[in-house]
């Protein structure tokens, strides 16, 4: 790590943070798509984070950060529904929407907001005690 580790374990939160409400949004955009019964369903994108262990070289109490450790999908299945005048109803008048709740959706972007948030506090707070210490003037 860098001469400061502060700013490369939050980024790493940041970046991680970022990658999440771009899934968020994907799934979001896509809660109302409709496949056709021979078809899969819009399968909704869930990101799969870890942490980074801090080497032996960085200092006590400064992590390596965050990644993304992949990403899994939703079900291909998706929920079946009755709508026999869609024009994507197969003959029993059965449509594919995703398997997937906006209000679940609306609640992991929140918590994804809030961690993206959280992190650039950290970077801000850290940018502060920084610029202190080089006003320190011995007397």
């Amino acid at each position: 790590m860098g001469l400061f580790p502060i700013f490369q374990t939050s980024s790493s939160g940041l970046y991680l943070n970022r990658i999440w409400m771009d899934a968020i949004a994907d799934n979001i955009a896509n809660v109302n798509t409709i496949n056709p019964y021979d078809e899969a369903a819009f399968q909704a994108r869930y990101v799969l984070a870890e942490s980074v262990p801090s080497s032996d070289t960085e200092p006590v109490g400064v992590g390596g950060g965050a990644r993304v450790a992949g990403v899994e999908f939703g079900s291909a299945e998706g929920r079946l529904r009755y709508q026999p005048d869609h024009p994507y109803a197969n003959e029993q008048g059965v449509v594919r929407y995703p398997d997937m709740d906006l209000g679940d959706q609306m609640t992991q972007l929140i918590l994804a907001q809030r961690s993206y948030q959280m992190n650039l506090s950290v970077i801000d707070r850290a940018r502060d005690a920084y610029l202190q210490a080089l006003n320190i003037q011995p007397r």
